[in-house]
């Protein structure tokens, strides 16, 4: 009984390891190159975390203006594929506000398009960056949230 147990173990085990070599049979290369994506699936991104800057700018209509700004700014890097992911952060005691992923590889090509933004440019928020390594989907859930988006910003 312990010998057949054992067999049928390897033969499970045998199996998996042939199943887990094989190449995913859905796998769509022209998507694939299309994303940008390698062999996984991935890709290099470019992670920002917004955090409080040095310009402790109060209320009123400069700060509304550069804001206002910034929304704008989020939108035309979205529309240009160049920002893949943006939202708000809740509050933490790290003073972070909000995360960017931008679909670029370089930290120098991601401080270019930061440059854009007149929140950043006024220090009234700052950016840590990172090289990030992500699923190359990620850029098609932006097509999604076009359709079930009622109200913008």
């Amino acid at each position: 009984m312990k010998k057949k147990l054992f067999l049928l173990l390897i033969t499970a085990i045998i199996q998996l390891s042939a199943f887990a070599q094989t190449e995913i049979p859905v796998y769509d290369s022209v998507l694939a190159a299309r994303l940008g994506a390698d062999e996984y699936g991935m890709k290099s991104y470019v992670l920002v975390i917004l955090k409080t800057g040095t310009n402790n700018l109060g209320p009123g209509a400069e700060r509304d203006s550069l804001f206002a700004g910034h929304l704008k700014n989020i939108n035309l890097l979205a529309d240009a594929g160049k920002l893949i992911i943006a939202g708000p952060l809740g509050e933490n005691k790290n003073s972070y506000r909000g995360i960017f992923i931008l679909n670029v590889v370089t930290l120098s090509e991601a401080k270019e398009l930061l440059n854009t933004d007149p929140v950043i440019r006024e220090n009234v928020m700052e950016a840590d960056l990172y090289n990030w390594y992500g699923s190359a989907a990620i850029s098609e859930y932006l097509e999604v949230h076009k359709r079930i988006t009622r109200k913008g910003f």
